[in-house]
């Protein structure tokens, strides 16, 4: 009896020891060329979010994009997916968790078409989003605007 009370409270602290945020942690899958730096620098903003970036190399993108059914028009360098939606490009991890909290039903992802200058990734570190609009597009490749900088 000693042993596995003893063995319980080894579990417990060893699970209290584990940072929150690594614990809740959204897991992102990013699909990227393995020539582009300014998609490792989007990570790397999504990360200090607080989201767990896997990246995915590939030499195929147009091939990723029409399997994620990502609209060429709204197509820019990396093709990520994250909690059942797909990201496309620079979107701030701002506009990802608001994706994720509020869940709508007819948008399956969100874009920063191109590759806007001011945007994660893109920007040197500590400025924050400029002149672009990043967009919700349906199924069908429709569009709204979901937030503007």
């Amino acid at each position: 009896m000693k042993q596995r009370t003893w063995l319980y409270g080894l579990l417990l602290a060893g699970a209290l020891a584990l940072p929150a945020a690594q614990a809740d942690a959204q897991e992102v899958t990013m699909y990227k060329s393995p020539y582009c730096g300014c998609c490792t620098g989007w990570a790397d903003t999504l990360k200090g979010a607080g989201f767990s970036v896997t990246e995915k190399k590939s030499d195929e993108m147009e091939a990723i994009k029409q399997k994620y059914g990502v609209p060429e028009k709204l197509a820019s360098c990396h093709t990520a997916l994250v909690g059942g939606y797909i990201i496309e490009g620079h979107v701030p991890a701002a506009d990802i968790e608001r994706l994720l909290r509020e869940k709508p039903k007819d948008v399956v992802g969100l874009t920063a078409p191109g590759m806007p200058q001011q945007s994660p990734g893109m920007q040197p570190d500590g400025l924050e989003p400029k002149g672009y609009d990043v967009l919700a597009f349906d199924k069908n490749g429709n569009t709204t605007v979901f937030s503007r900088y």
